[in-house]
């Protein structure tokens, strides 16, 4: 049996064939956890942002139009609201930079990497943490999660060419920042 596309499984969820979410939380449950986690530093709040999205996944079901986009922008636009709803709520950036070192040590479970590359990871983390959020957001969207500057676009409502402009500077930032930290 072949199996069925993201978009052809929401639209049977918006159908009410509420069943065919499990398949999509298959698909996007890492994914979406391993997009807040770059984002938060924050295990624990990554899982519930992460039960957040497909919670809000199921009740705006409705809303979802393939003529506007594929199901994994739709998802991420989602996301990055339950982001920005779970940053304004809690802006402790200062907190996060010492919580850094105990999310630091359980990375390598999750990504796999060896202790050989666990100073470039704890860098690239301080690095990342050092950014604006809304920097930090489109290197995670492009280089972590692997969107296309068209499905970024989609998400964040602005053109192709103001989100390439953005990722530019955000990676050139990035650069600027990692290779600066002592």
């Amino acid at each position: 049996m072949e199996e069925l596309t993201d978009e052809s499984l929401m639209l049977n969820v918006k159908q009410g064939k509420l069943a065919d979410m499990g398949e999509l939380f298959e698909r996007y449950q890492v994914k979406l956890y391993n997009f807040f986690l770059k984002l938060t530093f924050d295990r624990s709040a990554s899982e519930d942002l992460t039960q957040t999205v497909f919670y809000r996944l199921i009740k705006y079901r409705h809303s979802f139009d393939v003529a506007e986009g594929s199901f994994k922008s739709w998802m991420y636009k989602i996301a990055r609201n339950v982001h920005f709803d779970h940053s304004k709520e809690k802006q402790k950036n200062a907190e996060q930079l010492k919580e850094l070192e105990l999310v630091h040590e359980g990375t390598n479970d999750v990504t796999g990497n060896t202790p050989a590359d666990d100073e470039q990871i704890h860098k690239l983390n301080l690095a990342l943490l050092r950014m604006q959020p809304d920097q930090r957001e489109l290197i995670v969207l492009s280089r972590f999660e692997g969107l296309k500057y068209g499905e970024i676009s989609r998400i964040s409502g602005k053109s192709v060419v103001a989100i390439k402009v953005q990722v530019h500077r955000a990676i050139k930032q990035l650069r600027n920042i990692y290779f600066n930290l002592q």
